[in-house]
This record gives structure tokens, sequence and C-alpha cells, in this order.
């Protein structure tokens, strides 16, 4: 009788894998044959079969490696001692304090230089943080009367938005000065909707946070890199065939 397979064992042995890898070479330098080569003999299909491509697999990885902050933002969810606000101003404080020493952040590329990611970034907005995580603490304030808002809903996902694209130093990097002013305008709108952070400690926290975040990018980046080839033109190449699996560009 044939050994009955693994797929949870299989799972989990590419994100360990993917993971050390990620972790080691940075996830540019990181191919899906480096990490097939590292499988002790899976197929590539065993691959296939998980993830569809190594920004799927630098995916489930972040989320793993961010499931202890998960668990931190679930407990001062369950905080019965704070109003819905303050939650909300604690998660914002837990969130700006991320140190660039995170390995997993030394590990992501700019989002903005990879559009799969980036989508995924903002997917995760609306199907998971702004639903699940900033919602039912507006909610929990609507009830108490720390939060006057008709909109909840809509109000997570604007505050999510801006915390997780717009304030996010590694969608959209730069100075000091510019980090500086986002948080100050995020101030500023948080305060027109009656959620004044009143907060220099989170203000500071995210500067040094994208500064350092901003160091590190431009650190890694090489000082000379070859040109990108000129766009194919349309009607060039067209005797390439697809293998029809949509794994083409995958490194």
């Amino acid at each position: 009788m044939a050994r009955r397979k693994d797929p949870e064992g299989t799972l989990n042995l590419i994100l360990d894998v993917a993971e050390e890898l990620f972790l080691k070479k940075g996830y540019e330098r990181t191919s899906i044959q480096d990490i097939l080569n590292q499988l002790g003999g899976l197929s590539k299909g065993a691959i296939y079969h998980h993830f569809k491509s190594k920004d799927d697999i630098f995916i489930a990885v972040s989320e793993r490696a961010n499931d202890a902050m998960m668990q931190q933002l679930d407990a001062i969810a369950a905080d019965p001692n704070l109003t819905g606000f303050e939650k909300l101003k604690t998660i914002l404080r837990v969130s700006a304090q991320r140190t660039p020493e995170d390995p997993m952040i030394q590990a992501t590329p700019r989002l903005l230089e990879n559009p799969h990611l980036l989508a995924a970034a903002v997917r995760n907005v609306f199907e998971d943080v702004a639903p699940h995580y900033i919602q039912p603490l507006i909610e929990d304030g609507v009830r108490d009367g720390s939060i006057a808002t008709p909109y909840p809903k809509q109000l997570a996902e604007a505050i999510t938005v801006l915390v997780n694209v717009w304030l996010n130093p590694m969608v959209i990097g730069g100075s000091r000065e510019d980090a500086e002013g986002r948080i100050q305008v995020f101030d500023r709108l948080m305060a027109g909707v009656g959620l004044a952070m009143d907060d220099e400690a989170v203000v500071d926290d995210y500067v040094t946070f994208c500064s350092s975040i901003t160091d590190l990018q431009t650190q890694s980046s090489p000082q000379s890199s070859p040109q990108s080839p000129p766009r194919q033109q349309r009607g060039q190449g067209q005797g390439q065939k697809s293998s029809g699996t949509g794994y083409e560009h995958d490194e």
C-alpha cells in the first residue's frame, strides 16, 4: 500500500525552507528553484500544489511570522478595561513600535515594485484587518460612547488603508520629513472624526521606524544596477509558447 502523503507537513516544510531562504538571501534573491533545492527531493509540482508563485509563498511566510502580533492585537481587543477608542489607540501604538530589526521586514521588497504583493496588502486591508480587527473596536467605541460615527465599517477601512498602505514605509518610502508630514496629517485626519491620537510616542516611534526602513532599503540597493531590457513590443516573441500553468514569470 502506498504511503499517504501529508499535505500539511509538505506545506509547513515549504514555508520553513522558504522563510530561511528569504531571511538569508532576501526576497529578490530567492528563487523558486532555490526553495525547491532545499526540499529534499520534492517536485516543483508539490510547490505549485500549494502556491501559485513565489509571491504567494512570501505572503504565507509573512502571515505566519505575524501570528505573534495578531495574538497581541487579539488580547488588546479583548481587554474589558479599555474603551473602544483606547483599544484603537493601543493597537496603533503597538503597530508603530515595530522595528527594522524584524527579520521579515528586512526580507520584504519595496511593495510599489511588486504589484502582486502590493495588491495582497490592499486586499488584506478589506478582507481581514479592517473587518476583523479595526471595525469591532470602533463598534465597541460606539457602544461605550468613546467613538461617535454612523459609519464604523467605512471608518475602519479608511483608517486601515492609511495605516497599512499610505503610512507604510515598505510601500511608500521617503525622508524623515516625509514621515513626519504623513503622521501629522494622519493625526489631523483622525482628530477630524473625533479620534485625535494626542500621543507623541506614536509619532516618534513611527518616524524612527520609517527612517530606519528608508536607510535599510538604501543600504540594500546596489550602487549601480544593470538597466532593465527594453519592454517587448506587441507582436514580438509571438512564437514563444506558454506552458499554460501561469508560472512562467516565477524566478
